[in-house]
């Protein structure tokens, strides 16, 4: 009612708006965006579509490039279900419980986002080589983690942890617990209680923890080129890939790379946030029944 009768006021009775009108606010954010990424990334695309298809082809399906995709998609993905299940777990610890230390814990969580990536690299080498401080302990159990793909995992598990905390903790900060307690009162059981009440309403915060740590992940380069090795055809990243044909002067192969992986990561993107948006749906209209 109130909505109704402030529609009915004129327009000189209206309170004013804080933001500009709808067309001038519009106008900015697009201008915005193309100057910063749209522009760029057609650029990209632009340039990578001037070049024979053949040659594109070619630059784009190299044994050596492929065996890049493989490893940067395969492990960003991993990364970001680790960092899920992992950062729903330090999520619920630090607003479900309190303990000696948490302030500290909670600020160590936004480390990696203020951490130079190429120290992060060299913090995590030097910690999971052969002769480190974990890694004299894990060679000889046959986990060889720095100079190889699972050094790879690691650096992309440090980078993303923070997005899926950080996404995670305020919804369970707003959830209400009497919800749990009056499940438990009916006879539910942990589990249940999780699965009925707790997951429904974390479910689109996870799932942007996910696209936010993946997309973080699959283009990264300063932490995981120390501690991957770079091993052809074994632990070379798509980005190290696009590095050096850049190095090389080969800027008809980079873009070619680069409009692949950015194709991929789009349509990952896309179908992650076409999850995210049809779990709202599905769970919006549940508690609407």
């Amino acid at each position: 009612m109130h909505h109704a009768r402030q529609s009915c006021l004129p327009p000189a009775a209206r309170p004013p708006r804080v933001l500009p009108g709808f067309g001038l606010s519009l106008g900015f954010t697009l201008s915005y965006l193309s100057l910063l990424v749209l522009i760029p990334l057609s650029a990209v695309i632009l340039r990578a579509g001037s070049q024979p298809w053949d040659s594109f082809w070619q630059a784009a399906t190299a044994p050596r490039v492929l065996a890049s995709y493989r490893l940067s998609f395969g492990m960003a993905l991993l990364a970001a279900a680790v960092n899920t299940l992992f950062g729903l777990l330090l999520a619920w610890s630090l607003v479900r419980y309190r303990f000696p230390g948490k302030r500290l814990i909670d600020a160590l969580v936004d480390l990696p986002f203020a951490l130079p990536t190429a120290v992060a690299g060299i913090a995590l080498t030097a910690l999971y080589a052969g002769n480190g401080w974990l890694g004299q302990y894990l060679e000889p159990l046959g986990l060889k983690v720095a100079f190889g793909p699972l050094g790879v995992l690691v650096a992309l598990v440090f980078i993303g942890l923070p997005f899926v905390v950080r996404t995670v903790q305020p919804v369970l900060e707003d959830l209400e617990t009497e919800l749990e307690e009056a499940a438990a009162c009916l006879g539910a059981q942990r589990w249940q209680v999780f699965r009925h009440v707790i997951l429904p309403t974390l479910q689109p915060a996870l799932l942007t923890g996910f696209a936010l740590a993946f997309a973080r992940a699959v283009g990264e380069y300063g932490s995981v080129i120390f501690i991957a090795g770079n091993i052809p055809m074994v632990s070379e990243i798509t980005p190290l890939m696009i590095i050096s044909k850049l190095e090389q002067f080969d800027y008809a192969g980079a873009t070619a790379i680069a409009s692949v992986m950015l194709l991929a990561s789009f349509l990952l993107l896309l179908a992650i946030n076409g999850l995210q948006w049809w779990s709202a749906r599905r769970h919006g209209r549940a508690g609407g029944r």
